[in-house]
């Protein structure tokens, strides 16, 4: 092991990532104003000055939990604005943009679940919350556009505001993370499919086709 790996490691056992694990789930399940510096290293069995080897703060320690949710999720929309990244290259209408942005969040939270679920629970009390919340906030204002712009080309309906529709779309990705188990039944996937079916499908407008089939 180099000098470099080795101040990275620091105690053994724990690198920056590990103390970050181990940190944000302490987080979620006291509160991250409870959960003291002193709390973390008897969790964690270092001194405090272990941890601080690391992290300069608690605080910079939410800020890198907070910025790995933010980070995944703003990747997703940034995602959705690229054509390239579409089936075929081109050609692709703002409904199925949308579309790959809920089922991009889903895998987002799936696969970040304790970053995400900290995020969710953050009410701007210190400046790494608010800047946090202001990101979050960007993110939801995209995804709104997005909504409109899928209204306005005639591919989801128009009856229902585009940001009740951003809102009701996330707070049901978002209410995953109180229920939500790895391992389980479902995966990122059908988790994905799922909501596509209930937020989204309901708001498609019909093919024809389907129309001549309602109106019997």
């Amino acid at each position: 092991m180099t000098e470099n790996q080795s101040m990275r490691r620091g105690r053994p056992g724990y690198d920056r990532q590990g103390i970050l694990d181990v940190a944000v789930a302490a987080f979620n399940e006291f509160g991250y104003d409870a959960t003291s510096m002193g709390v973390l290293a008897d969790r964690l069995g270092l001194s405090k000055s272990a941890i601080y080897h690391h992290f300069a703060s608690k605080d910079e320690i939410l800020e890198q939990a907070l910025d790995t949710a933010l980070s995944g999720l703003e990747s997703v929309v940034a995602d959705a604005a690229r054509p390239e990244l579409a089936e075929g290259g081109t050609g692709e209408r703002a409904a199925e943009r949308l579309d790959r942005v809920l089922r991009g969040a889903v895998h987002v939270l799936v696969e970040q679940l304790p970053s995400v679920t900290l995020l969710l629970r953050v009410r701007g009390n210190t400046d790494v919350e608010r800047r946090a919340l202001s990101r979050r906030r960007d993110f939801d204002k995209r995804v709104t556009a997005l909504v409109a712009e899928a209204q306005r080309e005639g591919s989801l309906r128009s009856d229902i505001d585009a940001s009740v529709v951003s809102r009701l779309a996330f707070g049901m990705i978002n209410s995953i993370v109180e229920w939500y188990r790895p391992g389980g039944r479902e995966n990122a996937d059908g988790l994905a499919d799922d909501v596509i079916a209930i937020a989204l499908d309901g708001l498609r407008m019909p093919t024809s086709n389907r129309v001549e089939e309602l109106l019997g």
